[in-house]
């Protein structure tokens, strides 16, 4: 049974996550709802923070990261730094107007739950970055961008626990990837299946570079080059077409990984697959406002 989990009193969620059924094309598709765990710290952003979920609140007092105000990842950790009484401080590139005025969307949620935001010149960016781990303290834990940390891998191998003792007749799953961490610790944690992913966030050879920096990558990972390049966080039709199609098939997807994951699986599967939900479609309400402002231009 699903337990919710509330951002008041996040606690480490011990139940397997229920498993759906989706068709799409006439192709079935098992669908494990990581989803579900809790509405901002869910899907793989949940088991990558597994680890410090159980970490005491007197070990750490800050937690700092970095990246896109689009980032799932971003919401997810405000939400545990919240429950755990921790300052969260967010380093970004510079930040348009209409991002900070925006009514809806993971960067006013973050905002909401106590982040601190704080810009940096493009020029300055990468190397302020890379100072910060010079710099910090045993109080203070620094998280890379998307939540690509070592650390991550404990959350994946109950992840894998939880897939194989539920004995189900597929012998692959597919998660999305940005950099590519939980794709990575997943496969490692199942080597007796095929895990597919694909790159959201860059192309093939930036997905392995990112991989690589957290362990050699394993046989029966499997990288699906999408038949066209994608950047991230712009505005397809096509996604925006699958996201519609999923969404009228029973589940709502994110739309900023799980379009270019469903595309490849469409065109270059054709298995029995288990597709892990990453969770993150608390920004599809700031994606379908940026949708819906270009069909009126």
């Amino acid at each position: 049974m699903y337990v919710k989990v509330f951002i008041k009193d996040i606690h480490l969620f011990m139940n397997t996550s229920p498993i759906d059924k989706l068709t799409i094309d006439a192709r079935e598709f098992l669908i494990m709802r990581d989803d579900l765990i809790d509405p901002y710290l869910s899907g793989n952003k949940y088991r990558k923070l597994y680890t410090l979920l159980k970490t005491p609140s007197n070990k750490l007092s800050t937690i700092i990261s970095y990246g896109g105000t689009q980032s799932n990842a971003m919401l997810a950790i405000a939400a545990m730094c919240k429950s755990k009484g921790w300052e969260f401080i967010y380093y970004t590139k510079p930040v348009g107007k209409s991002q900070k005025a925006s009514l809806v969307g993971n960067y006013l949620n973050s905002i909401n739950l106590g982040m601190k935001h704080i810009e940096v010149k493009h020029e300055f960016y990468r190397d302020f970055i890379a100072s910060l781990f010079i710099k910090k303290d045993e109080s203070t834990f620094i998280i890379d961008q998307g939540g690509a940390v070592k650390e991550a891998r404990e959350g994946l191998e109950v992840l894998a626990k939880e897939i194989r003792e539920l004995c189900l007749d597929v012998k692959a799953v597919a998660t999305p990837s940005g950099t590519g961490t939980t794709a990575l610790f997943l496969a490692l944690a199942l080597p007796e299946y095929r895990v597919y992913t694909t790159p959201c966030v860059g192309d093939v050879s930036y997905l392995k570079e990112q991989m690589l920096a957290l362990s050699e990558i394993p046989k029966n990972l499997i990288i699906l080059k999408p038949k066209k390049k994608y950047h991230f966080a712009k505005l397809y039709p096509e996604f925006l077409e699958i996201y519609k199609k999923t969404l009228k098939a029973g589940i709502e997807f994110d739309l900023l990984y799980a379009p270019a994951m469903w595309l490849s699986l469409q065109e270059q599967t054709k298995e029995r697959v288990l597709y892990i939900h990453s969770g993150g479609v608390s920004g599809n309400e700031s994606m379908l406002e940026r949708y819906l402002l270009t069909r009126k231009r």
